[in-house]
């Protein structure tokens, strides 16, 4: 995951965080994707709640999109689609 988190782009998207069986464990978007991302892994600003799911995430997808507003809507679409 270190080496995947320095080359996430700065662009806007949703990522997917998922666990060792591929379950999707939580869908986001963000407006810069890197900043969004590695802000997980930042052990000084994490709940318990985003400790426990950063402990159980062992793969990220992403999807870049043209702008915020797409990534909401893809966000949106994905979420109603996993429920």
């Amino acid at each position: 995951l270190a080496l995947f988190l320095t080359k996430l782009p700065h662009e806007p998207g949703v990522y997917r965080m998922l666990d060792k069986t591929g379950t999707i464990l939580y869908v986001g978007k963000a407006s810069n994707l890197k900043k969004r991302v590695t802000s997980y892994f930042n052990k000084q600003n994490t709940g318990i709640k985003t400790r426990s799911l950063v402990n159980q995430i062992t793969s990220i997808e992403i999807s870049v999109t043209r702008s915020e507003t797409e990534a909401f809507l893809l966000e949106s679409n994905l979420i109603k689609t996993l429920r």
